[in-house]
């Protein structure tokens, strides 16, 4: 027999809400099977936990969910391996290069805020120096 979740199992695993696990339903990022009264109950396959899984994965290298759906559907349909590798490499270079502007944008901030804090601490370095001699008048 093959291994299922429910919606919990999934939530306790991967740290999320249930709301979160049924967004990604929404999303057709998973599809459940049905069971009970009205189909109430969601029961999850091993291939929704790893699209859960690789969900996650791709929302940390910050591609957003229909990009991971995209490339997710991709691999359900085996029939151009190098299609599907060549679209993942394009989506990958896109956050590369977003990421490395970001990168370089927080390395002038940060260039700016230490050149500010440099600047701060020789203008106090200047007040307490010259406040003992304004002391002794």
């Amino acid at each position: 027999m093959a291994t299922t979740y429910t919606i919990s199992d999934l939530a306790r695993e991967f740290d999320l809400t249930t709301r979160a696990i049924r967004f990604y339903e929404d999303m057709g990022l998973l599809q459940p099977q049905r069971e009970g009264a009205s189909g109430r109950n969601r029961i999850y396959s091993a291939r929704d936990r790893t699209r859960l899984k690789l969900t996650l994965r791709a929302k940390r290298l910050g591609l957003s969910l229909s990009e991971a759906k995209d490339i997710l559907d991709m691999y359900d349909s085996p029939r151009d391996t190098g299609g599907q590798l060549k679209k993942f490499l394009s989506v990958l270079a896109g956050h590369r290069l977003e990421l490395e502007a970001q990168m370089t944008d927080l390395q002038a901030n940060l260039d700016e805020v230490k050149a500010h804090e440099k600047e701060a601490r020789a203008v106090l370095a200047r007040l307490e120096k010259a406040k003992p001699a304004a002391a002794v008048k």
